[in-house]
């Protein structure tokens, strides 16, 4: 691997090296995270103070007080906005008080796992795509389908196939919040001084190699920040470009077949990573340990990142010049990428009946209400109700970014197929095989055809244990 001074590195290796020092041995982000906590906490008891006083004076008669535990991850932004829905929601329903139960993404599966086990968990819950098969497959989620039924949740504005994403083995485990497709981030002005023209939604994956090599040729940049490997998303849409699904429709072992589709995609990283294109697993380890802001593409030292729909509207404050592209295309323009929703709300099997009634009434107003979203102005994701996002579109209240954001999502659906099944149970076990198969190839530990192999092997043992 040739190139492996970049500047990014080095400047993420004294970041990191500065917030251990500033821990004590822990990091920046816990002592960080420990104080947004601390202070949503004190947010959440003086709702939960105000909203007591309320429900005394101004409960309608026949209301009877409930209170609702809620949960989700996110930052210090989110924990914010959400905290001003939950006291809007309790200033119009009285008898409703929240329970809320914040968090950063690392761990919050970890303890909710710890409350499904006991029985104890949240009556609403954030719920990703990653994970909602896992919670559908133990019983621990309610199916929300009767709340559809009887017109508690309306969802004549919302995608049957989007909706329908939540649905697993027959059951609506969780009602979908946003949406967003796979997409590439880029710096144009990081491709404008390599010489690299900015891509069409049609560009082929013969032409990003080419791309992310002349941008490390050129510039002292990466030509991609990111190596694939943190997103098990980036396989699937590669696999499913060759006409196959990356797992069986049963989901207890891998959907394809021929190893030589995963040799050709680990071949084309390795490729990348020696050309000093793409960063190795040392230089991925000190970038991911960045903020979002902080990533190299913001910080004009990556052409591209992939991610997700969202990401440029999250980085916005500190670069407003990001553009979004789809992913590369296979020769024959095969369509291959999917909208996928966002997160999900799920409400706990171990809930009352009036507690489950409560909490869908609450995610009727959370995904249909204008004034929600008022407040909402898509952090999560592009809305998905259709109504909503005509609504903000016209409002004059959405940043530049966000309304570019509803502009690609519009256009990349025109490339987009089907999406896939939910993620099976066991999903957060075959995302760290994967990487882990990836990087015994960069480390020259494997050749790319033992490593898939052996991601074969023990990702079918995953699914036949977990499905």
């Amino acid at each position: 691997m040739r190139k492996t001074g970049k500047k990014i590195l080095s400047a993420a290796l004294v970041a990191a090296m500065a917030a251990s020092v500033t821990a004590c041995g822990g990091s920046a982000g816990t002592a960080d995270k420990t104080t947004e906590s601390a202070k949503t906490t004190e947010t959440a008891a003086k709702v939960t103070e105000g909203t007591s006083k309320e429900e005394s004076s101004s409960a309608e008669a026949g209301d009877e007080p409930i209170t609702l535990s809620i949960a989700w991850w996110g930052g210090q932004e989110r924990n914010d906005y959400t905290q001003k829905l939950l006291d809007l929601y309790t200033s119009e329903h009285p008898n409703i008080t929240f329970q809320t139960s914040p968090s950063g993404w690392d761990g919050y599966f970890d303890k909710l796992a710890t409350q499904a086990a006991a029985g104890a968990m949240p009556d609403i819950v954030q719920m990703d795509y990653l994970y909602i098969s896992t919670y559908a497959n133990n019983g621990s989620i309610t199916d929300l389908k009767p709340y559809i039924d009887d017109g508690t949740i309306d969802v004549a504005n919302i995608d049957p196939v989007l909706y329908g994403s939540g649905e697993i083995n027959g059951k609506l485990a969780g009602m979908v919040l946003s949406s967003s497709i796979l997409s590439f981030a880029y710096n144009p002005e990081v491709l404008a001084s390599a010489g690299v023209k900015e891509p069409a939604m049609d560009w082929t994956w013969a032409e990003f190699i080419e791309d992310c090599t002349q941008i490390a040729d050129k510039t002292e940049a990466f030509g991609i920040e990111t190596n694939f490997t943190d997103n098990i998303n980036m396989l699937n849409y590669y696999v499913r470009q060759r006409g196959e699904n990356l797992f069986s429709d049963d989901n207890k072992s891998l959907g394809y077949q021929d190893d030589a589709i995963l040799v050709d995609y680990i071949n084309m990283i390795s490729s990348l990573v020696d050309k000093g294109a793409m960063p190795n697993p040392d230089q991925y380890a000190a970038i991911s340990a960045l903020g979002k802001e902080s990533f190299p593409v913001v910080t004009g030292d990556a052409g591209f990142r992939n991610d997700w729909s969202n990401y440029a509207t999250i980085v916005e404050g500190s670069n407003d010049t990001l553009k979004l592209v789809t992913p590369p295309m296979t020769e024959d323009k095969t369509k291959a990428l999917w909208v996928k929703p966002g997160m999900f709300f799920s409400i706990a099997e171990t809930s009352s009946d009036e507690k489950k009634k409560a909490a869908a009434e609450f995610i009727d107003w959370f995904i249909n209400s204008e004034e929600a979203n008022d407040i909402i102005l898509a952090e999560r994701g592009t809305p998905v109700s259709s109504a909503v996002r005509n609504y903000l579109s016209e409002s004059g209240k959405l940043t530049k970014k966000q309304v570019e954001m509803f502009s690609f999502v519009d256009d990349a659906v025109t490339v987009c197929a089907d999406a896939p099944a939910p993620d099976p149970a066991g999903i957060s076990e075959i995302s760290e095989t994967y990487q882990t198969e990836i990087y015994n190839v960069l480390y020259g530990n494997k050749t790319p055809e033992k490593a898939a192999a052996d991601f074969r092997t023990t990702v079918n043992e995953i699914l036949e244990r977990n499905n």
